[in-house]
C-alpha cells in the first residue's frame, strides 16, 4: 500500500552567480538554483535517480512563490488561485535540466512585479546583498515501503513537481517536522494530505558552483575567437557596401575587446577569490583547476598588445621614410590618426611627395593647409 504525501525540500540558491537580463523590455533577475540530487535520502525517504529523471521536467515554468502558500494554516499548490494570490511575486522557474546527478534550475524574477511587493523587495534586497537566499521545492510523490537491510523506510515514486519557492526571511524546516497540506481530489472535495519537511545537505554546493562558473569562463574564451570572425566579417561587409573607412573606428573596437577581456579577467579572478572560503584541500584543487584559464586570459591580452605595438610601429616606419616626420613628432599619437597620416603619405597621380610637401606644390598640392601640430591639438581637444 502506498500513501501519497507532499514533500518540501529546502536548498540554497546561489547568489553569486546572479544575472541581470531585459526579457520583453522588462528588466529580470536569474538566480542558479538547485534542488534533488539522484538516491539521496531524507527523512528516511530515498529518492532514486530513474524515478528523478521521469519527473524532474514538471519543475519546468512552474511558480516561484514567496514561501509556500498557505490558506488557514494548510499547504495549498502554488498554481492555485488563491495560493498564486498569496505567494506571487513575479518569479518562476525556468531551464530545469538534469546535469552531473542533479536537478538545476534558474529562478527568474520580474523586477518590477517584485517591487510591487513587500516580500519581493526582501528578496532583491537579498539577493543585491548576496545575503543567503533559500529555496525549497514543493513536490508530491507516493510513498512505497523499502523491503531489506536498507538505511531507509520509504521510496518515493511518481513524483510531481508543484513549485520551487523562495523563502523570505526563514532557512525553511531543516527538521522531519510535518504538517498538513490541502488537495483536491476528482469530486472536487477537499482532502487533507500529510506533509515532510525535508533539508538537502549543501558540503558539495560550493564545489559545484565553482566548477560549474570555471566551465562556463572557458566557454566564453572558446567563443572569442569566433566573436572576432564574425565581427570582422560583418565590418569588411560594411566597408565593402559603402566604402567607409574603418580605421576611426578601431579603436573602438580595441575598447571592445579590452573591455570584454577585462570583465572576464574579473570574474575569474572573482572566482579565485571566493575558493579562499572554501577548505584548504577544495580551494587548492580549484584553484588549479582556474589557473590556465587566467593564464590563458592574460595570454590573449599579451597578444593583443603586441600586435598594436606592430601596428603602431609599421605605421611609423611608413610616415618616417617619408622624410616629412620624425619619430619623435609621432610619438603619443592615437592609431586613428596615424592611420590618416599614412593615407595622406601614400603618392597621388604624378605628383610626388618630396616635391609636394613643403607647400609649394601649387593648387595641386594635397598637403596644402594641413598641419600636423593641428591634428595633434584636434586629438586632445576631443580627449578633453
Amino acid at each position: 500500500m502506498t500513501e501519497r504525501i507532499r514533500v518540501n525540500v529546502r536548498t540554497l540558491a546561489n547568489t553569486k552567480a546572479v544575472r541581470r537580463e531585459k526579457r520583453n523590455g522588462r528588466d529580470v533577475v536569474i538566480v542558479p538554483s538547485a534542488t534533488l540530487p539522484d538516491n539521496v535520502v531524507m527523512n528516511d525517504i530515498m529518492y532514486p535517480a530513474d524515478e528523478i529523471e521521469r519527473s524532474f521536467a514538471t519543475l519546468n515554468r512552474t511558480p516561484a512563490p514567496a514561501g509556500h502558500p498557505t490558506i488557514n494554516g494548510k499547504f495549498v499548490s502554488a498554481s492555485d488561485p488563491e495560493g498564486i494570490n498569496i505567494g506571487w511575486v513575479g518569479a518562476w522557474n525556468e531551464n530545469v535540466r538534469r546535469e552531473n546527478g542533479r536537478v538545476l534550475l534558474d529562478k527568474v524574477i520580474d523586477v518590477e512585479r517584485a517591487n510591487q511587493s513587500a516580500k519581493g523587495k526582501a528578496i532583491l534586497n537579498a539577493i543585491e546583498k548576496g545575503d543567503p537566499v533559500h529555496t525549497s521545492t514543493g513536490l508530491f510523490l507516493d510513498l512505497e515501503a523499502a523491503n531489506g537491510d536498507v538505511g531507509y523506510k520509504h521510496i518515493a515514486r511518481n513524483m510531481f513537481f508543484d513549485h520551487d519557492a523562495i523563502l523570505v526571511d526563514e532557512e525553511g524546516a531543516a527538521t522531519p517536522e510535518q504538517g498538513v497540506g490541502m488537495m483536491v481530489n476528482s469530486k472536487g472535495a477537499e482532502q487533507e494530505i500529510r506533509v515532510v519537511n525535508s533539508a538537502l545537505e549543501d558540503a558539495e554546493r560550493d564545489l559545484e558552483w565553482a566548477a560549474d562558473m570555471a566551465a562556463r569562463a572557458v566557454e566564453r574564451m572558446e567563443r572569442l575567437p569566433l566573436l572576432e570572425r564574425i565581427k570582422s566579417a560583418i565590418m569588411e561587409a560594411v566597408t565593402g557596401s559603402h566604402g567607409r573607412d574603418t580605421s576611426a573606428n578601431q579603436g573602438e573596437a580595441d575598447m571592445a575587446d579590452d573591455k570584454q577581456l577585462e570583465e572576464l579577467s574579473a570574474k575569474v579572478n572573482a572566482l579565485t577569490d571566493s575558493m579562499e572560503k572554501i577548505g584548504d584541500t577544495i580551494a587548492s584543487a580549484v584553484t588549479d583547476a582556474v589557473k590556465p584559464i587566467k593564464d590563458h586570459v592574460d595570454t590573449i591580452a599579451a597578444n593583443q598588445k603586441a600586435e598594436e605595438d606592430a601596428k603602431r610601429a609599421e605605421a611609423v616606419n611608413a610616415l618616417t621614410k617619408t622624410g616629412h616626420w620624425e619619430e619623435a613628432d609621432l610619438e603619443g599619437m592615437s592609431m586613428a590618426a596615424l592611420n590618416k597620416l599614412v593615407e595622406k603619405s601614400k603618392p597621388k597621380g604624378a605628383a610626388a611627395l618630396n616635391s609636394a610637401f613643403g607647400g609649394d606644390g601649387g593648387e595641386d598640392d594635397e598637403w596644402k593647409g594641413y598641419s600636423l601640430n593641428t591634428l595633434i591639438d584636434g586629438e586632445k581637444k576631443e580627449a578633453h
